[in-house]
């Protein structure tokens, strides 16, 4: 398992029922989570997640919280904040592979471009950023590419080592491959369904092999990586480890390794948060 046990500030500290018992610094939060589906001791938090029936949910607080708040990774500082639809700002799983882009782009030792595709608040950006790397974002969400760059501001990222772009990640990819542009390294976080910009249906099983495939395209002929996250229950790692021996293995050979992404639990155990891709030369 890729195991993201390097956190601070950040501890899932129980889960079960459904629901998983987080520790963001000073600020407890209980949000559902459909993996943890063992029972778990009574808890309290200062903020309870609650679906509603008809889709979505809302946050029960128990005392006052600050509307946003922030939290450190290494030398990497994030805002967080809770939003309508459960989320914080912040996949802290993904520090595992931050770590792991991190330091092949130091490797490297040379300029390395990356490409970060469904780039959400830039966690993967700034670890990327501050190895070295110059990284184009983008995210069809524009309010979340504006929160990418208030953790860059918090980061203290230099602005000329970044690029923002908000669009339909294929489309961008798309227009890359005409313009001949390439990258050392690619990253994609592609949630199970969306939409794009201008109303754009995104199915991840229906277009994820087609999205690597056409990445694969734009990887440089010194590329570094190239890392495939997946969220959705029914896409085991073996599935992502396939589609990068296909495409990226299949014309450049290489490392591809794939495995399910964690979470330490304080009280016992791992959380599993989906599963990761990954292929290096």
């Amino acid at each position: 398992m890729f195991l993201a046990d390097g956190w601070n500030d950040f501890r899932v500290l129980d889960a079960g029922g459904g629901m998983k018992l987080e520790r963001w610094k000073q600020v407890t939060l209980l949000r559902p989570d459909p993996q943890a589906v063992w029972p778990m001791a009574e808890c309290e938090a200062d903020a309870v997640y609650i679906r509603s029936e008809t889709g979505g949910g809302h946050w029960q607080m128990q005392k006052q919280l600050p509307e946003s708040w922030t939290v450190r990774y290494r030398d990497l500082t994030f805002l967080v904040r809770p939003t309508g639809f459960k989320h914080t700002g912040l996949f802290p799983e993904q520090a595992v592979n931050w770590d792991w882009m991190a330091g092949l782009i130091r490797a490297a030792n040379r300029p390395v471009k990356v490409l970060n595709l469904f780039g959400y608040t830039g966690g993967a950006t700034m670890a990327c950023c501050q190895a070295g790397a110059h990284v184009t974002h983008v995210d069809a969400a524009k309010g979340m590419v504006q929160w990418a760059g208030e953790n860059r501001l918090l980061s203290d990222i230099d602005e000329t080592k970044t690029r923002w772009i908000i669009d339909d990640a294929l489309k961008f990819v798309e227009r890359e491959a005409r313009r001949g542009n390439t990258y050392e390294g690619i990253l994609m976080d592609p949630p199970s369904y969306g939409r794009g910009p201008g109303g754009e249906v995104w199915k991840l099983e229906d277009e994820l092999y087609k999205l690597v495939s056409s990445s694969a395209s734009l990887l440089s002929n010194d590329a570094v990586f190239f890392l495939i996250n997946s969220y959705t229950t029914g896409l085991q790692p073996a599935v992502l480890s396939n589609m990068l021996l296909m495409t990226v293995g299949k014309t450049r050979g290489g490392l591809v390794t794939s495995d399910e992404v964690g979470l330490p639990i304080l009280s016992g155990g791992v959380l599993p948060c989906g599963a990761s891709g990954r292929w290096q030369p």
